[in-house]
């Protein structure tokens, strides 16, 4: 068994889309319309599905907002450098939550970032 992908339902697509791709730099990997169920999928990932697991954004037509919710935790990314990455993702006009430092009571580099519907986004830097 292996993660596929995790979803997330996003009010306005175009700009989640820009926010994965021109921000984070994934790729979109495909977009679908379903206009019979008026919704519409796309998948971004940093590789193919084949073999990494990959984000779907929902967009529901006619919904423009969601709350994420308590239960709601993250996602994480994996950096080379956090400090670099949260300045990188700053300059590219995203939103940083928690700027790069050790994590409370430990010493992993991580900040956290939120994309454009609130959900947050972990950066966490690689182990040696």
């Amino acid at each position: 068994m292996r993660i596929l992908h995790t979803m997330l339902r996003v009010g306005d697509l175009d700009r989640s889309l820009r926010f994965y791709t021109d921000i984070l730099g994934m790729k979109l990997l495909r977009r679908q319309d379903y206009p019979a169920g008026e919704f519409t999928l796309a998948f971004v990932g940093y590789g193919d599905e084949s073999a990494q697991a990959v984000i779907e954004l929902t967009y529901n037509w006619g919904v423009d907002h969601y709350e994420p919710g308590t239960g709601y935790g993250h996602i994480a990314l994996e950096v080379d450098d956090v400090y670099q990455a949260a300045a990188d993702v700053k300059a590219r006009g995203g939103h940083i939550l928690r700027e790069a430092g050790p994590m409370n009571a430990g010493k992993t580099i991580i900040a956290f970032i939120e994309d454009p519907d609130g959900y947050p986004i972990e950066l966490i830097g690689k182990k040696p």
